[in-house]
């Protein structure tokens, strides 16, 4: 893999000293794996959420309130790592945040024996977790030539869902053969040998901040907090559905490894999404945040088609249901991303990292309340609840756009 020094054209923070060519393919295969490797911790243990529940005594409740804590350390720290790696630069990010996730893989697999311990481990990850994201899209934006990001943006977005998949995929695999520990170790595998194949910064941190311009890029706060709040929104709703839909479908009377392969399907269409949204966002050139309002539209139908197979146990809803909450619901925040990066493209992390904080507070809230409804009330109705969420967050994502739009007196592009 190439080293993080090279693009199609100077811009601030590309390193131009580096002979070596930048590869677009390889550039966003790198962002993958290493977003995957951050990613892990929250996913395995949504995944694994049965079994771990019974060793740990872990009601919908507390489960909920574990997951949401990962999203509380992200939250605290999107938008302080966003100004971070537009310091360090997004490859030098990407590294540190692997080694920390190996090691919290790990320590999950072995010492968390409790709620407490498992919560605190989860807080930390989620902090790797903050700092990944606007690495990774500073990385991306810093190396790839710009009728390719949307793409590039697709396709890193698609590595949380191919997370959700090999969560899935891990239930009847490895959870019910040799136990859910185990799915923490082979993570911490993924973590070093993604560390291992990621290229290594060619400049100094000296020579960067030399690079540095003296004064800041300008970045739009109000429309920001606008997209932050929309974020929020529909990422409360998306990872209660990563958290509770495996343990949803056997409260509904299906059984784990069916389950488990209903959320590596879903994790699958949300990845090929994310894929389609972004090539077609370099072909559509305007107009992403449309575009990503009609997606969580979408998503909100597909929510509704859970809550009625949890009411009603018809099942022939289900598959359908999933498809479209996961690929909709969940496949629209690549194009997000890509539409924020290309509106502040002097700081594409500062200005992802505060619509990332938006994120992060909704997926602190959202297992919470989805977990604390089905403790006290029924999946149905917090299946419900998360689709009118859903409308709520494509409505502001809209009036985000026009603040925006308006912001930079200029045609609505984006």
């Amino acid at each position: 893999m190439p080293p993080e020094s090279q693009g199609p054209a100077a811009s601030p923070g590309r390193d131009t000293t580096s002979a070596v060519a930048a590869s677009p393919g390889r550039d966003t295969t790198s962002a993958v794996a290493a977003t995957v490797a951050s990613s892990l911790p929250v996913f395995l243990v949504g995944s694994v959420a049965v079994q771990i529940s019974a060793e740990l005594d872990l009601p919908a409740d507390r489960l909920g309130a574990v997951v949401a804590v990962y999203y509380l350390g992200a939250a605290l720290s999107s938008a302080p790592f966003g100004r971070f790696a537009e310091r360090f630069g997004g490859l030098r990010t990407m590294r540190w945040t692997c080694v920390v996730s190996a090691v919290l893989l790990l320590l999950i697999a072995t010492v968390a024996r409790s709620a407490t311990s498992l919560g605190v481990l989860m807080l930390a990850a989620g902090i790797v977790g903050a700092a990944m994201q606007p690495g990774s899209n500073l990385y991306l934006a810093r190396r790839v030539p710009p009728g390719w990001q949307g793409r590039a943006f697709g396709v890193k977005q698609a590595a949380v869902p191919i997370t959700a998949l090999i969560g899935g995929l891990a239930v009847p695999t490895v959870a019910l053969t040799v136990g859910w520990r185990w799915t923490f170790v082979l993570g911490a595998v993924w973590a070093l040998v993604t560390l291992a194949a990621l290229p290594r910064p060619q400049e100094s941190l000296a020579q960067r901040r030399a690079r540095r311009p003296a004064v800041p890029a300008r970045i739009e706060m109000a429309p920001l907090l606008v997209l932050a709040l929309a974020f929020a929104l529909g990422i409360s709703a998306a990872s209660a559905l990563a958290a509770f839909l495996v343990s949803g479908v056997v409260a509904a009377g299906l059984g784990n490894g069916t389950a488990g392969l209903l959320a590596a399907l879903g994790g699958a269409a949300a990845a090929a999404s994310r894929i389609v949204t972004g090539v077609r966002a370099d072909r559509r050139g305007r107009r992403h945040l449309p575009v990503v309002a009609g997606m969580l539209a979408l998503g909100a139908v597909g929510y509704l088609g859970l809550a009625l197979d949890a009411r009603t146990g018809l099942h022939l809803l289900l598959v359908p249901a999933v498809l479209l909450s996961y690929a909709a619901g969940w496949g629209w925040n690549g194009l997000f991303n890509f539409a924020v990066v290309r509106t502040h493209e002097g700081a594409p992390a500062r200005a992802t990292g505060i619509v990332q904080t938006g994120g992060r507070v909704g997926g602190v809230v959202g297992p919470a309340v989805f977990g604390f409804v089905v403790a006290h009330g029924t999946y149905s109705l917090a299946w419900l609840l998360t689709a009118l969420v859903t409308l709520a967050s494509a409505l502001v994502m809209l009036v985000g756009r026009r603040m925006l739009v308006a912001a930079r007196g200029a045609a609505p592009t984006r």
